[in-house]
Order: C-alpha cells, then structure tokens, then sequence
C-alpha cells in the first residue's frame, strides 16, 4: 500500500482522461474515491472497473458549475465516506478559440467551467479542511496558463486565473494546516487534447501524466509541471522582450 491508503479522494472530472486514470491509480492504493463527472453512466463503469481493486471508487454525479450542488456533494461525500483527505479538483473543459470564432459566450463557458467550477468546489473544502486544521487540495491547472498564445485566450485566461489563485491562497493555507499543490501539465493525450487540430509539441501519454501526478502528491514542493520540455519552453516565452514573443507567436496564427 501507499500513502494513499485509507484515504478519502474527491476527484473531479473522473469521468475520462487523466481524472479517470487517477481515480482508478488512487482506489490501487486502496483509496476510498469519490469520483464526480457530468455523466452519470461514465462513473458507473469506472466504478465498476474498479470493483477489484484494494480501494473503491463511489460515483457522485455533478456540474462543478452549478455552485448549490457542488457544496451539497461536499457535504454528502463526507458524511458517506468520510472526511476528504484530498481533493484533485481535475474538471475543466478546453475549444480552441481563433478570432474568427471569439465571442463572449465562449470565453464565459470556459471561464465558467475551468475557473469558477473549481472556485465552487474550494470553497466548501476550504472551510471544512480548514476547521479541522488539516487536508491536501490538488488544483489541475495547465502551463497554457504561463503566456497567451493564438487560439487559447480563453482557456489561457481561465488556466492563468486558477495559477494566480493558488499562489494567492497557498501561504494562508500552510497556516491552516492545509495543503494546496498546484499542476500544470503540458499536452496530454486524452480526448480533450483530441479537439485540437494543430502539432501539440512534447505530447505525453495519460499514463506518464498519472505518474508525474502521483510523484508530485507524495512531495512538498507546491507545482507539479510536465514534461520538463514542454514547461521549459512556455517559460522562455514568458521570459521573452513582448516585441520577440509576438514576433514568435504571430508565426502560430493561422492564415
């Protein structure tokens, strides 16, 4: 067994790719996991795939958008599995937005989804993890969120704003006693990343992202970022004089 034990796990976005992955990794400790997707049917095979496992895998349905119900499944995970050890808030959404496409009502879904759905669901952990002065919180992030790229100004936004509210909120959680880790993964193959139609540079497989995931949880550090490569180049970019970056970036634009 691993430090994941005996835990109680809240992961969002359970229902494919890489939260699947991890909820199905974390009930192999022996994990007890909550699993939360908008579709009810895709946690109940993953429950029952899991059925074999040392852990096991609850299915609880939910729209991390919809605020009530987010604070409601908090509630009724704890009080039929226990206290939440630790939350992957793993749940986001991703469309490609040239500016031919840009509207309001897109960048809205995407902040709505990636950003406020995640805000929805700290709120309540916070308070519960930090009245009991203890609990590890787990933000899925990208490196998407380093530097705005052409077709990203809405899914970078939404990723820049959940690493900024990390940031903010790690030092007053170490003295909570709560723990807050922030993942920024690169390209990963997952049925997300199959809607893009361009090259993804340093693309790696759901099962090495899992990997770096749970190396990372057993550490302290505060970012989990992969792969090295692919973190490397956004923060050149980052790095770079605006007049370089967007001499780059312009190259990336679509004719």
């Amino acid at each position: 067994m691993t430090s994941n034990a005996a835990k109680t796990v809240w992961i969002t976005g359970a229902g494919k790719g890489i939260g699947r992955a991890l909820a199905l990794r974390m009930a192999q400790d022996g994990a007890r996991v909550a699993a939360s997707a908008r579709t009810a049917s895709d946690l109940e095979d993953l429950a029952v795939e899991a059925g074999d496992l040392p852990g096991r895998i609850v299915p609880f349905p939910l729209d991390i958008v919809d605020r009530e119900a987010v604070r409601a499944t908090v509630a009724e995970i704890e009080a039929q599995i226990g206290p939440i050890d630790l939350a992957i808030l793993n749940a986001g959404t991703h469309t490609p937005i040239w500016l031919k496409d840009f509207s309001a009502e897109k960048v809205q879904h995407l902040i709505d989804v990636n950003l406020m759905g995640t805000v929805n669901c700290l709120d309540p952990l916070m308070q519960t993890m930090t009245a009991r002065g203890s609990g590890h919180l787990a933000v899925v992030s990208s490196v998407a969120g380093y530097c705005g790229l052409p077709s990203a100004s809405a899914y970078g936004a939404s990723k820049a704003g959940l690493i900024n509210l990390c940031e903010a909120l790690r030092p007053e959680l170490d003295t909570a006693g709560v723990r807050l880790t922030l993942i920024n993964p690169g390209f990963v193959d997952t049925p997300l990343t199959k809607k893009n139609d361009f090259d993804m540079p340093f693309l790696v497989s759901q099962d090495d992202a899992v990997r770096a995931i749970m190396r990372g949880l057993d550490r302290s550090r505060f970012e989990i970022v992969f792969p090295l490569p692919m973190a490397l180049t956004m923060r050149f970019l980052r790095a770079l004089p605006y007049r370089v970056f967007f001499a780059l970036t312009k190259r990336m634009v679509r004719k």
